[in-house]
Order: structure tokens, then sequence, then C-alpha cells
């Protein structure tokens, strides 16, 4: 490990680099370090419900009738966000109770992926997934902590433009997803630490399920 790479660990987990070492001693820095991050990502989640509550009931009932006429649901995100989006694909289409939903995870199937981005670039592996399957009344969920993958944006704007209902997830301040006109529905985490975001999305988007869920079907 590099002094630099060191440095940034150290960062991260300063309790780990305590010296001399004295077992009673770092285990209270423990217990003091989990405790400070359980109280963020409990502020920060009441926080998004108080930010976000209304809109998220809107959502959900948008979402809700446009799977009672017929429509699909698309998620995907890079990184953390792609296995984000996987488990709410999976959370839609085969949860352990109430009603099923068809839904894929686009960022899933590396054969695509990496075709895509081979022959037409990175950014627009999703978008171009997203044109040959996404129709009128379908949603679309793109997910990205910085709100600035380019390849999310691009994947809303061509849902938007095929008549989607678009969602957006982001964090921070939202980024250029905050600035662009893609999201009918967006959904920023406020935090500087993508860990703290990515706990907080995933809360988000089980929240937004249990109301799909909740929602009276066919009720726009």
């Amino acid at each position: 490990m590099s002094t630099t790479e060191g440095a940034g660990v150290e960062a991260l987990y300063p309790f780990l680099y305590v010296r001399p070492t004295d077992p009673d001693a770092l285990l209270e820095e423990v217990r003091r370090s989990c405790v400070a991050k359980a109280r963020e990502i409990v502020s920060l989640r009441e926080e998004v419900a108080t930010r976000h509550g209304e809109d998220l009931s809107r959502c959900a009932a948008r979402m809700a009738a446009a799977f009672a006429s017929g429509g699909r649901l698309f998620v995907f995100g890079n990184g953390g966000s792609a296995t984000d989006a996987q488990a709410l694909a999976q959370l839609f289409a085969h949860p352990a109770s109430g009603r099923a939903h068809p839904a894929t995870c686009l960022s899933a199937d590396m054969a695509v992926v990496t075709a895509l981005s081979n022959d037409v670039g990175y950014d627009l592996a999703l978008a171009r997934q997203v044109a040959a399957f996404a129709r009128p009344g379908d949603v679309v969920v793109g997910l990205s902590t910085s709100g600035g993958s380019a390849n999310v944006l691009n994947a809303l704007r061509e849902a938007r433009r095929r008549r989607a209902l678009t969602v957006g997830v982001a964090g921070g301040d939202g980024g250029r997803m905050a600035a662009d006109d893609a999201a009918d529905h967006l959904f920023v985490v406020p935090s500087s630490s993508v860990h703290r975001i990515q706990e907080a999305q995933t809360t988000l988007c089980h929240v937004l399920w249990e109301l799909v869920q909740e929602a009276p079907a066919g009720d726009g």
C-alpha cells in the first residue's frame, strides 16, 4: 500500500492507527465511531423523509398507475449504484409479499453493457438499451451518488424522449441531474459521504416500493 493510500484509509478509520494500541481504548473508539455513523444515517434519513416525503407518494402513485396499465420498470446505475439498481429491480419483480411488477436492471447484463461500451461508448451504453426497450408508460429509474454520471443522465433523457415516467435518485446537491430536466421526480440525499448517500438511497428506494405496494392499482 502506498503512503497516499495509507493516509486515505487512516482518514476513514483513524481508530485503527492509534499508537500504542490499547485494546479497551480501541474498542471504545470503534463503539463511538459506530454510534456516530448510526446517528448520522438516522438523521439523514429523517431529512430525506421531510424533504421528499410528499413527492415520494406522488411518484409511487404514478408508478402504480403505470404498472396497472402494463408499464414496466427499468433501473440502472454504476458501481455501487448498479448493485442498488439490481436490488431494486429484484424487489419489484420478486417481492417476498405483495404485487410483483415487471422490472429489469439495465446495468446487470455485462455482455450487453460491454458490447455497447465497446461499440458506441460507455456514455451511451444505458441510453441505447432504453431506446431498444422502453416505451410510453414505462418507468425508468436512474441512480447516481453524484448525480453527474453521463451514462445515467443520457439514459434518463432517452427515457423522457420516449415518454416514460423518469425517476432520478442522486446525492450531494443533485449534480447535473438536478440541473437537468430529464427526471419527472428527483430525490436527492443531501450528504457528501458516498457511504451515507447509498445507505439513504437504499432506504428511499425501499420506501418507494412500499408506497407502490400500498397504492390502489390503477390510481393515477
